[in-house]
């Protein structure tokens, strides 16, 4: 039976753990869809429409969309954790929560990808909504924490 990294259960890991891997992955995929399809629209404003295998090429190497490429190098490295052969842990899932946190902050301050993020923010309300979704993600996970702590 092949592992999924969709599924929320898998015996030997911590159930809570895996759940918060399970879903921000889920969230940083609508949100990367999003990104993907503002930058199509960007794209295909200037250069006209393009067919979806010329559209796959471009994500792939077309330097407009390369700072996406993040994005899938962090869903990737998810997948890896909830489909590897190790348990997924607390601090697995802590780690990964943290590093969007800070990659996901839009600024105009930060990194290329921070100042990019920030910018579609600021131009698409699909990427708004996702965004939404994430910072949602974050806020709950300041609640369990700080739930946890007190009990």
């Amino acid at each position: 039976m092949s592992i999924s990294p969709s599924n929320p259960h898998r015996t030997g890991d911590d159930p809570g753990a895996r759940e918060k891997l399970v879903a921000l992955r889920g969230a940083l995929l609508r949100l990367h869809k999003s990104l993907i399809d503002m930058e199509r629209r960007v794209y295909e404003k200037e250069f006209g429409a393009v067919n979806v295998g010329e559209f796959f090429r471009l994500v792939v190497d077309h330097p407009q969309f390369a700072w996406l490429h993040n994005i899938s190098e962090f869903v990737v490295r998810i997948d890896e954790t909830l489909t590897g052969d190790a348990p997924v842990l607390p601090a697995d899932a802590d780690t990964a929560v943290t590093l969007a946190r800070k990659m996901f902050t839009p600024t105009t301050q930060g990194d290329g990808f921070q100042q990019k993020y920030f910018d579609a923010i600021q131009s698409d309300p699909n990427v708004v909504m996702e965004h939404g979704e994430l910072a949602r993600l974050f806020l709950s996970e300041d609640s369990q924490n700080k739930n946890g702590k007190t009990n």
